[in-house]
This record gives C-alpha cells, structure tokens and sequence, in this order.
C-alpha cells in the first residue's frame, strides 16, 4: 500500500448515491399487504443503489466505503418480520451487490446510529439495541461480507460508566455481531483510555478519532502528542494491524467545535503510518478530492 486509503462516508453530496426511506408513522398506516409492496419497492431500490455505490467508488478510486445504516427501515420493528421476509426476497441482488464491492477491492463497513446502547442500564433499552444490532449484522450477511474486522460494525461505548457492563456483553453476542465488532471513543462518554481495557480484554478493535480525543481531553488540537499515543495503543488491538481503521475530521470552527467541517483542513501528523482513514467530513466525496484521495469527475 503506497498511501492510506480514504473512505467515503454512506451519502454523496450528489445525486449519485441517494438511498430512500420512510417514518413509522406512514408504515403503520397502512394494512399488511401495503405494508410489503412499500417496505419491496424502497428495498429493491436502496439495494440497486448499493450496487451502483460500488461502481462509484470503483470509478473514484475509493477503497472504503460506509454503508448508510439506515438502507432498511422498519427491519427491526420489534413483532413484524415483513421487512426480514422482503430482505429473504431479495437474497440474490443483495449477494450481487455484495460480490461487486469485493470485485473492485473495495472494503465495506457500517456505524449504526447512536441510539443503539448495548450497555445501557434500562432493560429494554439494550434489548432493542441487540435487535438493531443484530439486524445489521444480518444486512452484512445477505451482502455476504465477511465475518470480520475487514468489515466492521462500529459503535461507540454507549453508557458512560458502564465499561465494565460493555465488556461482559460483548463475549455473547452473536457472532455475526461480535466477529465484526469495533469500539470508537467518543467526545463525552469513553475516551481511548477507557475502551482500550475493554478491547484488550474482548479482543475487539479500537477505532481511534482524534477529533472527538481532542474534543474529550480539551486538547489544543490533533498534533497534541497524546494523538500519537493513542494511535499506536489502538493498533494494537487490531489483528492484523494492518487493518486499523481511524477516523478523521476537522471542528467546523476550531478544534473544540464537535460540528464536522466541510472539507479537512488539518490531517494530523500522527497518522502518517495509519493504513485505513475514514472521513467524516460535511463535503463527503469532495473532501476526497481535496486530499487526493478521489477522482472527480468520473461517472460510475
């Protein structure tokens, strides 16, 4: 690998890569049958535009790509399997487009929203969380990716002050859960030094963010030399090392601001060596181009 490889984030600012939805409150105006024709129309349609998603970052020279983790609403809808019944439907265009991403090399991994706490202290809050979860796993699967770190599900610690509970959950998850598992620090609740005894201990991977360790630890920015630290204490729980993950992003008014900019203005020296960069910035692919990273005028 002669430089790192950057990762577009799910949506384009384009029209290129747009998937649809719909609210609960539509679905459940509708009867049973409705219910199915609408949940198959939006499917098959977001499913064509994750096939298409791979021909664009092929296009682009993109070699990380992050699924959108809202692609099938109403999936886990606690007591309704319609959605699970129209995914089995579709089986064979989600293996193709699937199979697309790992013909043009291009690694696939998703962070499902933030509302999923696996470690929460209310009951129904973490058995919620372990559906929403495992329905992504699940996603992955139909798209027959691998059951690894290669492509990750990430989440953040989730309840502050329940490390403790976040480690013994995660040994029984599922294994379509757990085998893609990774941990991200975050700007409130779970700094790098709190997560990584739970990633030693889990032999999970710690997905580093300077911009939220800078955001934490009220640092002056991402050249702080903690920066540097915790890149090298995370890849230590990667196995192979090689695929360490990191994010990056720049305050849309400064260091402290949590608000992602439009585009990167600073790549912290500390990840010269980092293999895999994802990018979160508000630009999305035009970020991309303005590192280099991305070809812009190609058509997928």
């Amino acid at each position: 690998m002669t430089g790192p490889a950057y990762g577009l984030v799910c949506l384009t600012t384009g029209p290129e890569i747009r998937f649809r939805t719909t609210t609960l409150t539509r679905y459940r105006a509708l009867n049973p049958d409705q219910r199915y024709g609408t949940l198959l129309e939006l499917y098959a349609d977001n499913v064509a535009r994750v096939r298409r998603a791979a021909d664009y970052c092929a296009a682009r020279g993109i070699r990380l790509y992050r699924l959108s983790s809202s692609l099938f609403p109403m999936l886990d809808l606690d007591g309704d399997d319609t959605g699970a019944q129209v995914l089995t439907h579709l089986a064979p265009q989600l293996r193709d487009a699937g199979h697309a991403f790992q013909d043009h090399g291009v690694r696939v991994l998703m962070h499902p929203e933030q509302f999923i706490v696996l470690n929460s202290d209310r009951p129904e809050v973490r058995e919620s969380s372990l559906r929403a979860i495992t329905t992504h796993a699940q996603v992955m699967d139909a798209l027959n990716l691998e059951r690894s770190t290669w492509n990750l599900l990430l989440l953040h610690g989730g309840k502050g002050g329940r490390a403790r509970e976040l480690q013994a959950i995660i040994p029984d998850l599922p294994d379509a859960v757990r085998l893609r598992l990774g941990l991200e620090n975050d700007e409130r609740a779970y700094s790098p030094r709190d997560l990584l005894p739970v990633c030693e201990a889990t032999g999970t991977p710690l997905i580093f963010d300077a911009h939220h360790h800078v955001v934490h630890d009220r640092l002056p920015d991402q050249e702080d030399p903690s920066v540097r630290e915790c890149v090298l204490a995370a890849r230590r729980t990667w196995t192979p090392p090689e695929w360490q993950v990191v994010h990056l992003s720049n305050g849309l008014d400064g260091p402290q601001d949590r608000r992602h900019s439009w585009l990167i203005d600073q790549v912290p020296s500390a990840y010269h060596d980092v293999p895999w960069i994802e990018v979160e910035a508000k630009g999305k692919e035009e970020a991309l181009v303005a590192l280099g990273a991305c070809a812009p005028t190609l058509t997928a």
